[in-house]
Order: C-alpha cells, then structure tokens, then sequence
C-alpha cells in the first residue's frame, strides 16, 4: 500500500486539477440565479444588483461560523451600492436545518442556497467554507479568496490587518481595477463528490462500519462527539462523509489528533498519537469513494460520561456565579475573577477537578484556584484545576489527592476571547472527594516562571532560561504543563543531576490554542535531582503567523500579545511528614565577589525597570500583572508586608546567583 503521505499528495494534485477546470468553466458561463431558491424555499432576489458577493458557507465549520456576522455586516454596509451577498451551503453533511440553525444564530439577512448536488461549488470551483466569489453583472469572477486575515486554522488575530473582501468590493464599486484578485481561501474542505477508484481486489475495499469507524472512536470521537469541544461530531456515517477530505488534511498538518510532545523523550498518559497505518487506512478509504460498509460490523462507541470526562458524576459542582457574564463581540476583555464559597467547614481532599466552560468560543482558559482562609497554610499556588482548550482531566493517582483547608474560597480566574458575537458564559467546576483515610501522598502545584525577559522585535528565537529546585524529601513528579503566549515556539524540560542533565519533555512545536498536561506514565523520585530546568522559546519575528505585532518590545502579561515562561508542576509527597526542602549545591563556577556584586545590581535594575511602574524604587502588588501577583510576589516579598523593596530583589538575585 503506499505511504499515506504520498496518496495525500497524490489526491491534493488531482483535486487541484478538478478545481482549476471548473474555475475556468465559471468565468466563461452564467449562474441561473433566477431558478435558485434559498433554504426557506424562496427566490434569490437579485434585482438591481451589479456585483455578487457569493460566500459559500459551512454551518459546522469554525472559521465559518466565525465570518458569518462579518459577512452581514459588510452585506449591509455595501447594500447600497448594488451590491448583493449570496451564501452556498455545498457540504454533504449539512442538512437545511442545520444551515437553518447557523442563519438564525448569526442572525443573518442574506439569503442561503443549499446546493445538493454541488453543481454550485464546480461551476464556480469553490474548494472551502469559507470562500468568497465577487461577481460583476455578466458572472465574471472579479475576486476569488479569503474575507480578510484576521483567522486562519490555529489562528486567531485580535483584528484583521488585511481586508481582502472589503478591499475588491470598494474598488469595483469606485470603477477600479482589484488589487489582488485572487487570495487564498483558508478554512474546511468541501468534500466534493466524485468517482471513487475501486481496487483491483474486492477483498481490499475500506469500509466505515468495519475499518474507519473503530480508528475515529480511538483517536477522534473522545472530543468529534456531541457536547464536547470538537466543532463537529465524527460519530455517524452521513456527518464522516461531509468530513473526510478535511480529516486527511488535519492529519497531514499535524493539527489533529492534537498532541505536541516530541515522542523520544519521556512517556506520558493518554498521549495522542496516531499510528502511521491508522492514517494510510483512512487515505486509502477516501480514495475508494468513502463506502458505509456493512451495519454489522458497526463497532459499539466508546462510552462517556454525560457532561463529565470521568466515568462518574462529581461528588460537588460550583458555577463561578448565579448570572451569566456577557462577553463583547470584540476587543480586549481583562481577566475576571469570581469568588465561590463551597462553605466546606472540614478539611476536603480532592482526587480530581473538571471545569467546563459555558461557552467554549469564548473561554480560554479558566482556572481555579484555593484562597485559604487568613493563617492557614497550603502548600503551593493553590491550584485546584483548570480548562484549556485539548486538556482532558484525569484522577489523580490510588492514594492521592490536594487538601483544601476548611472554609476555603474557590476562585474562578477566567480569560475570555470574543468570537464576533455578543457571548453569555457561566463556566462551572466539578469536583471529586477522596476518602481522608485513604490518602497517602499529598499533591500539591509549584509554578516555575522567569519574568525577567525583553524580546526584541523580529526575534525569531529568543530563549528564556527557567529553573525549579529546593525539592521536599520522598516527593515526586506527577506531571507538568508549559504556558506561553502566541509568540510561544517551543519547550524544552531537562532534570538537571550535578553535572548530568536529560530532557524529560520536549515541545518543538508549541501551541497556544493547545496547551496539554503532560502527565508521567512513571512518577519521577525528586530525591536526587538538583533542579528542573526549562529552556523556553519563543518566536516574535513576522513569519510567526500568530504574532501579534513584530515591531513590538515584548515583555511579561497577563495578556495574549505579551508573553509568560511559566510551568506548573504537580508534585506529591507523603502524607503527613514535613516538607523538608532539599537544595542541591550549586555546581556553578563561583563569580569573585566583585562579578557577583554586578550581577545582583544588574538584576536589581532590571526587575525595578520592568515592574516599577511609578519610580519609587518600592513595587507594590497593584502595579504586577496578575499572573506574577499570584505566582511569584509572595516568594520575594520576605517580610509579607506587600510591598518589594531593594533588599529583597537583591536577595532573590543572590539566590538565582
């Protein structure tokens, strides 16, 4: 059989030439656009209209659902100048109640056209949802692409700084010639029917229910189902079909099943990989024409918990708050915090947290943290979990769990992202209780972060040096969890022994909108190891399509267009023995005193620089991002007094040194 990548390419050159034909054939013939009617069964009204914006449209693609409000507000804008905006719905998977249901969600006015038999999408060679035809009076295509540049698969720019549609519309309108009249459309595969190439053995046909179906439910199906975070389920036939060319292509990039952990260092639980004849099966069925297969062979789907990624309902559940927090359709939303009382009067111990978010297309990510009450001790940052987008929650080990001290406060930290739409969210957390006299070991989460960085413009990799050491006696390593921002490019984790050093975790190719918890097959014994360190990349240059500007100076935030190098480790030793913190020596070349004393002003200068933000010499919490507020003021602020003062930055310094 051959290689599935050489099959793909062979699919993506015959797919090309099909489409190069049909788009030659749409500038030379006409649409009946009087004989097409619209989803309610209506006319498509074109009277008056000079130029037709012609968008085809997917109801279940992201980026899809993502323009269609732009594509409104541009029809609306323009509706005056004989222009007229025409949606087509050309995916098989797509009933007309579900185009019904994405014209009423996005609230849209202009008419959409269900082209069955996708006799629309070749005449005018139309290959993604969505892609945007602008056609004068004769049907000539005078722009064929994108709407603009602000989203793309993976990525999501705070606004566009390319607008394409509106660019070829004002200039058709004002008698000029485009500017570039054809752009790249990004976003689903239309998957267009055509005659399937049978092998030359029957015995060899791929089929859904017996081949497909059993690789979807292992690798797919545990996000491509109903109610999970998959923006399409991947669970029955008909929907499959609509889905098949894109799945090659997801695949083919790497973005799906979404799994970033270099596989020659360290192995870890629940890894998503895909084994290379899983992926040649599927290629293989798409070339055959995608047949169903006999029902029999049908395999049962995996069974999910409602709701819930454990098999059983959490033992509590907290929403942030008792009302909905209204997400803008656009702009910056600073982080919010919601503070919930669990009023648990007793001790708790916690096997696992699950947050789900009320609203997906518009939470980042949450976290949950335990705000002790005044003079109780906890250990750690006071995680409890979290919600990424890709993570899935786990219980922890036989015998572990987190304390949470009696009459605790939960705090909900939430980063919304608008999605073009005006959004309601109320994210909840459910939790599972361990039997107090069952717990053996004590998980707790140390943060390892490096805020003394400047990234320069145009840097394509720019390294910031993280460590972690000072280790109780008997812990162990449980797992741990990179953050950086959209400049983030890789990381890599290394356990550092006296002279020795081995990486436990690389991420050559980091990801924003996927930040996984990597979580050990085989807990790692902290006895004996110096420190962990971490090199952390990150890329500011403009061929970084995530950037978000890279003219820009950048320096640590809270916010996406600044930058973190942070790792959380969840770490666990036995229950009831003081953490007695071990630090290794330090193997460094001494500095002379003289060195050393620079060193620490250098530092000292550059902390007050960064965080200083009236002068004063004195940092205060207020003038912090949140982030360093909660991670890392505590640990230099000696005296707790909240505030940092010369002493104590020169101090930390010392200790780094």
């Amino acid at each position: 059989m051959p290689h599935a990548a050489q099959l793909r390419v062979f699919f993506a050159l015959v797919l090309l030439v099909i489409c190069a034909g049909t788009n030659d054939a749409a500038e030379s013939s006409s649409v009946r656009w009087s004989e097409l009617r619209d989803v309610e069964g209506k006319p498509i009204a074109l009277v008056d209209a000079k130029w037709k914006v012609v968008c085809f449209l997917g109801a279940e693609c992201p980026l899809a659902r993502l323009y269609g409000s732009r594509l409104e507000s541009l029809g609306r804008e323009f509706a005056g100048k004989a222009v007229q905006v025409v949606g087509i719905n050309s995916n098989p998977q797509d009933s007309t109640t579900d185009v019904k249901r994405y014209i009423r969600e996005h609230e849209l006015s202009f008419p959409i056209v269900k082209d069955g038999d996708q006799s629309l999408a070749r005449q005018l060679g139309a290959t993604r949802t969505p892609e945007v035809f602008v056609l004068d009076a004769t049907d000539k295509i005078r722009y064929q692409g994108r709407i603009d540049d602000q989203y793309e698969p993976g990525v999501s720019r705070a606004e566009p700084t390319k607008h394409d549609l509106r660019d070829a519309i004002e200039a058709l309108v004002a008698g000029r010639p485009v500017a570039h009249e054809k752009t790249n459309a990004v976003g689903c595969l239309i998957s267009i029917s055509r005659q399937p190439q049978p092998p030359v053995d029957p015995a060899a046909v791929v089929t859904f229910t017996r081949d497909v179906a059993p690789i979807l439910n292992q690798h797919c199906v545990e996000c491509h189902r109903e109610g999970e975070i998959g923006p399409f389920a991947l669970t029955d036939y008909e929907e499959v079909v609509g889905w098949g060319e894109m799945m090659l292509e997801v695949i083919d990039q790497n973005r799906m099943p979404p799994w970033h952990a270099d596989p020659q260092h360290g192995k870890f639980v629940g890894a998503r990989r895909m084994p290379e004849e899983a992926k040649a099966t599927l290629v293989t069925w798409v070339e055959q024409g995608m047949p169903e297969g006999d029902a029999k062979d049908l395999p049962p789907q995996p069974a999910f918990g409602h709701g819930w990624h454990l098999p059983t309902s959490p033992d509590a559940e907290f929403s942030m708050r008792d009302r909905p927090f209204v997400v803008p359709a656009d702009g910056t939303v600073e982080y919010q915090y919601f503070v919930v009382d669990p009023k648990w009067d007793e001790d708790r111990w916690i096997t696992a947290a699950h947050v789900i978010p009320g609203n997906a297309s518009v939470v980042h990510h949450a976290i949950i943290f335990v705000r002790p009450p005044d003079g109780s001790a906890l250990e750690g940052i006071g995680w409890m979990g979290g919600y990424v987008p890709g993570q899935r929650t786990t219980l922890l080990p036989p015998g572990h769990a987190r304390r949470i001290p009696a009459r605790s406060k939960l705090v909900f930290q939430m980063h919304y992202t608008p999605n073009g739409r005006e959004t309601k969210d109320v994210t909840k957390v459910g939790v599972w209780f361990a039997d107090p006299d069952q717990v053996t070991h004590e998980v707790t989460t140390r943060v390892a972060l490096n805020n003394h960085f400047e990234i320069p413009p145009g840097a394509k990799d720019f390294v910031v040096d993280v460590r972690l050491d000072g280790f109780a006696r008997q812990s162990r390593l449980l797992g741990a969890m990179p953050h950086m921002h959209l400049r983030g490019k890789s990381f890599r984790l290394d356990i550092r022994k006296a002279e020795a050093r081995e990486t436990l975790l690389s991420v050559p190719h980091y990801d924003f909108n996927w930040q996984h918890w990597y979580q050990l097959e085989s807990p790692l014994a902290l006895d004996k190891i110096d420190a962990l360190e971490m090199q952390v990349s990150f890329d500011n240059s403009p061929q970084n399509p995530t950037n978000p500007n890279a003219e820009e100076y950048v320096t640590w935030g809270d916010q996406t267009w600044q930058e973190m190098a942070v790792a959380f480790f969840d770490i666990a030793h036995p229950r009831g023995k003081p953490h007695v913190i071990v630090r290794a020596a330090n193997k460094k070349t001494p500095l002379d005193q003289a060195a050393r004393q620079q060193r620490i002003e250098e530092e000292v200068i550059k902390f007050l620089k960064q965080l200083d933000a009236d002068g004063d010499g004195v940092i205060v919490k207020d003038e912090t991002p949140e982030a360093f507020r909660r991670y890392g003021f505590r640990r230099i602020d000696h005296n707790r007094d909240g505030r940092i003062e010369r002493n104590e930055i020169e101090a930390e310094a010392a200790r780094r040194l």
